[in-house]
């Protein structure tokens, strides 16, 4: 059993699904839309385009996510998120810094820019344009079952 992130956005689920995969290099692997659903108590309120559920594929990951609008999804109203973040090791140091500034640009907080920490060779939190709360932990070194880059 392997646990499945699952993100709400406020309009922008395919925007920031098709970047997180562009970026993660991960892949696509369903989009339904609104305008998909096969009759009008399966919709959500608002147009066509909104996202009902998304999925992308990272590795053996799978992300999930769905538009919640603020005009009116009574079973799900979108809220900014709170309590967790989103967390992966990219596996390098050069990698960490190519993903961090990819996810990070545009960000609506940084509360920890990259540096090193007593537990990684590099760490970084942050709240991405889209909302999403973000670690990015690269223990290198400081991990004892991995050997040293160079």
């Amino acid at each position: 059993m392997e646990p499945i992130v699952y993100l709400n956005f406020n309009g922008d689920c395919r925007e920031a699904m098709t970047h997180y995969a562009e970026v993660l290099g991960g892949s696509v692997g369903g989009i339904f839309r609104n305008g998909d659903a096969p009759d009008p108590k399966s919709r959500m309120p608002g147009g066509d385009d909104l996202v009902l559920n998304m999925m992308i594929r990272l590795g053996n990951a799978m992300m999930m996510g769905s538009d919640c609008p603020e005009e009116g999804c009574p079973e799900a109203v979108y809220r900014e998120p709170t309590g967790f973040a989103v967390c992966i090791d990219p596996g390098s140091l050069a990698e960490f810094d190519r993903v961090y500034t990819a996810l990070a640009e545009g960000a609506r907080k940084v509360p920890m820019p990259p540096q090193e920490t007593f537990w990684a060779d590099r760490f970084a939190m942050f709240t991405d344009r889209y909302g999403t709360p973000w670690m990015l932990n690269h223990p290198g070194s400081k991990c004892p079952a991995r050997a040293p880059e160079h």
